[in-house]
């Protein structure tokens, strides 16, 4: 069994009277997702969350807290991989969505309390429930 680990963000930004949330897309721009990447040597699952939110989605964040992991498993090359991506929630500083990298379609905006139901995978979705919980309890 082979292990991997990465990191994300839910980069939440308040406009309009509204919390928004910075999302990716790929594959062609059909699948909606939170940015999130491997966590480089020397660096910790916090700082690669952060880094992830400003190359994909382009965006920079100010950390609040860990939301929780998600953990999956799949097949690469006929060996069974576990994978675990931490997830974390970021308050909006600076940038824009325009400067995403290469490694994704697009970024864009989309109304957090909206994300639960629009984002293409179950545990992201599950992380976009937690930082609207988070948020709410905060308020």
């Amino acid at each position: 069994m082979i292990r991997e680990f990465s990191a994300g963000g839910v980069c939440v930004r308040r406009m309009r009277g509204r919390d928004f949330m910075a999302a990716v897309r790929v594959k062609g721009g059909a699948v909606l997702a939170l940015p999130k990447g491997h966590i480089d040597p020397g660096e910790s699952a916090a700082e690669a969350a952060e880094r992830e939110v400003r190359e994909e989605a382009g965006v920079t964040g100010e950390l609040v807290e860990k939301l929780g992991d998600v953990k999956y498993w799949y097949s690469r090359d006929g060996d069974r991989v576990m994978k675990i991506v931490s997830f974390f929630l970021f308050r909006y500083r600076s940038g824009s969505v325009e400067d995403h990298d290469h490694e994704v379609d697009s970024a864009e905006w989309v109304p957090l309390e909206d994300a639960p139901r629009q984002l293409a995978y179950r545990g992201e979705r599950d992380m976009a429930a937690a930082a609207l919980s988070s948020l709410a309890s905060g308020r």
